[in-house]
């Protein structure tokens, strides 16, 4: 490598301002000096040999400061975080500064060749892996203690002397996505290339898995409005409709790895290397070397994680659970209670108190799904993961099974206990009928948002003033909460087809009006997001295909339970339930045969892949052969 960490110039001319730190105002000045030095110190001296600058505001404080590093300095980080760009000769590699003239649209003097979205996702890896050494506490605050390890940013943030951390808008870049994205009236498909440079990949895999969602949807629609209009009472003919369901389930989400695949390799995140990532922010442990990289980093033992997980969250997580159930049945003895005071009395009085169970527990869950998600935070981050993706995925986890019960389970009551089928269609359409609404109504206030945060945007700026707008405006907490929606309307449409067709029909309208109010949230209510590279959906995919499997017990117990089904059955329930089973294992059996045929990379990409892995195994090859000759001739 011609250039080494140790040499590094920072000194850049023209300062480029990426990320901006907002520290308390009243910060000590000792903690200040501090922090700021191990921001520009070295990295042979632990710091994160980057550029900080302080602004001014109109008010005189100097609270903000701006982040950004030089050329050379983002190149060597690009490396370090191990990005993958297109080649010359159109292959995908990982990025090295020593190869750097191989690499397309490389030139010294282009600093275009990583998208601003890189090189402030490479400035937060670096301020993330500010780690304590020798320090006991920080400087000025004897209170925040600090221990070798533990991350420096973290701490500071935990202690409110760190107010936020965010990356800037590149004004001219936002408005030239903005009309390419819904900027006008069109009927087409997204930017989702021009989504992924400037807001990196796991924002625009979330809108091209919504945009595909969509499209998958509008056949489970068609089909479904000529069923709920003409064979409403008719369940033999709902059996076809159940089995193209659950085959429509299997055949979308296998379809959406392979355009997954194609999308990752396009923008290097399928060649990513994530097992050599370096630590989230929240993991500690005592400071050692990891013996894959050779880096200094926090060690903890896996047995310890795998103990508070099995021994602490999975019980916690179980008896949540039984809770909510326990509630649930509740809910279900005043509802029935509501109903027999209303039936004596028949009064404007017992009108109005059939509706209270249902107030009542919508309150309860709400107030037990936030409690629920603060504790699965809490525990999660306990659990102490080494990576961030295993942090996301235990945490998605957790919440996914909760907010599945609350939302499901009474209706598999209704449906599996109750036998009340009358009463499941009618919640279902009560449901879609009113959700609808909703949905709309917070997407006009999303709107109305909008425009009040987005006053000044379409005006120039100086940077102290698009400093002072970004910063009050609202923080992205990722997409846990999009995919979410995704998820159960995926369970609405796949769960109850044969009882309500018209599911499809609703989520269509749904998520038209949500690609627009997300891309307008992104653009124009949220500051901007840090990049974070990935290469699928992560354990959304797996609770995907978990649901579809359920869907096809559940529709195949739900069309066992129909006076017609029944009626072939009159002699024997034995046989029913026999039938039923056997259709179901073949349905689950055709699944996963489906799963198993359809590749999840198509075969160019897999050719590629195989390919690359080919070169650096001759390329390791060439090295022992080297390296064997050096010593023999020593």
């Amino acid at each position: 490598m011609a250039e080494s960490w140790p040499f590094l110039d920072t000194f850049e001319p023209n300062f480029r301002p990426l990320v901006v730190i907002e520290l308390a105002k009243g910060t000590k000045e000792e903690t200040i000096e501090w922090f700021t030095k191990r921001i520009v110190d070295k990295k042979a001296n632990g710091g994160a040999q980057l550029l900080i600058k302080p602004l001014v505001m109109e008010n005189g404080d100097e609270n903000i400061y701006l982040v950004g590093a030089s050329h050379l300095r983002l190149l060597l980080g690009a490396e370090t975080v191990g990005l993958v760009k297109e080649c010359n000769d159109n292959s995908m590699r990982t990025f090295t500064y020593s190869s750097r003239k191989t690499f397309k649209d490389f030139a010294d003097d282009n600093h275009n060749f990583l998208t601003m979205a890189e090189c402030q996702y490479i400035i937060k890896h670096e301020l993330e892996n500010l780690r304590a050494k020798d320090e006991k506490m920080i400087p000025g605050y004897p209170q925040a203690k600090l221990y070798p390890g533990k991350s420096v940013v973290r701490r500071l943030l935990t202690s409110g002397i760190l107010v936020q951390i965010f990356p800037l808008h590149d004004r001219e870049e936002l408005k030239k996505l903005r009309h390419s994205w819904y900027g006008q009236v069109k009927v087409g498909y997204q930017p989702l290339d021009e989504i992924r440079c400037y807001f990196g990949e796991t924002i625009a895999l979330y809108f091209g898995f919504l945009e595909y969602f969509t499209f998958a949807l509008i056949p489970m629609a068609v089909i479904g409005i000529p069923y709920y209009v003409f064979a409403w009472e008719d369940y033999d003919k709902y059996v076809m409709f159940a089995t193209f369901n659950l085959l429509w389930s299997t055949v979308i989400l296998e379809v959406w790895k392979r355009i997954c695949a194609i999308m990752t390799y396009r923008w290097g995140t399928l060649l990513m290397k994530r097992q050599f990532e370096e630590p989230r922010p929240g993991f500690h442990g005592v400071l050692g070397i990891n013996p894959i990289t050779g880096r200094e980093e926090p060690v903890y033992s896996s047995i310890k994680r795998q103990i508070r997980i099995y021994l602490v969250s999975l019980p916690f997580v179980c008896l949540c659970l039984y809770f909510s159930l326990y509630v649930m049945m509740i809910y279900f003895d005043l509802e029935q209670w509501a109903l027999d005071y209303h039936e004596e009395n028949e009064s404007n009085f017992s009108s109005l108190m059939l509706f209270v169970p249902s107030i009542i527990y919508a309150v309860v869950i709400e107030i037990m799904n936030r409690i629920y998600r603060y504790a699965a935070e809490f525990l999660t981050s306990w659990e102490n993961h080494r990576l961030e993706s295993s942090y996301q995925n235990h945490l998605i986890l957790k919440v996914l099974v909760f907010n599945f019960l609350n939302c499901f389970a009474s209706l598999f009551y209704i449906a599996f206990v109750l036998f009340d089928m009358k009463l499941l269609r009618q919640i279902l359409n009560q449901f879609a009928e009113s959700l609808l609404p909703y949905w709309l109504q917070k997407r006009h206030k999303k709107r109305m948002k909008k425009r009040m945060c987005s006053l000044k945007t379409d005006t120039d700026l100086s940077l102290v003033e698009q400093v002072n707008l970004e910063k009050e405006m609202g923080t992205y907490f990722g997409t846990f909460d999009d995919y979410l929606e995704l998820f159960l309307q995926f369970g609405y449409v796949s769960l109850f087809s044969c009882v309500y067709p018209l599911a499809a029909v609703f989520a269509v309208l749904n998520n038209i009006t949500e690609i627009y109010s997300d891309a307008l949230k992104m653009c124009r209510v949220y500051k901007r997001p840090f990049a974070e590279p990935t290469a699928n959906i992560g354990v959304w995919q797996l609770a995907f295909e978990t649901m579809s499997v359920i869907s096809v017990v559940t529709n195949c117990i739900l069309i066992g339970m129909s006076p017609q089904v029944n009626a072939l059955f009159a002699d024997s329930k034995t046989d029913l339930i026999l039938t039923v089973a056997l259709v179901e294992h073949l349905l689950l059996a055709m699944k996963f045969i489906m799963a198993f045929v359809i590749p999840d990379k198509p075969r160019d990409i897999q050719i590629k892949l195989a390919k690359l892995e080919f070169e650096s195994l001759e390329a390791l090859k060439q090295q022992v052969r080297a390296t064997d000759m050096y010593n023999r001739e020593k």
